[in-house]
């Protein structure tokens, strides 16, 4: 097995993504539990001949669901917004403009 070096660029590189990782899954679940937490609680409010389906309810998953949608892709396609090769473009861009 090949000793790991703290200092390597590649051992930084596979942490940070780690981290992103653990976070994202940490986020799904306070998501989940919140929103089902919620849920129950407007469940259990509903007066006699009431549903539970109407927008009000849903409105705020909807909107955080969209949220951690983007940061899933964040951590799952690295680069799909603004990413590496576009701060590469953007650093040579603004290099030749101030010569």
């Amino acid at each position: 097995m090949e000793n790991i070096n703290e200092n390597d660029i590649r051992y930084k590189e596979a942490a940070r993504r780690v981290k992103r990782l653990k976070n994202f899954y940490v986020f799904t679940f306070i998501y989940v539990a919140v929103n089902l937490f919620i849920l129950f609680l407007n469940y259990k409010e509903l007066k006699p001949g009431e549903t539970i389906w109407r927008m009000e309810y849903f409105v705020l998953p909807f909107f955080w669901g969209i949220g951690l949608i983007g940061y899933g892709m964040s951590v799952f396609l690295p680069g799909f917004l603004l990413g590496n090769k576009w701060e590469e473009k953007k650093i040579k861009e603004l290099m030749d403009k101030n010569k």
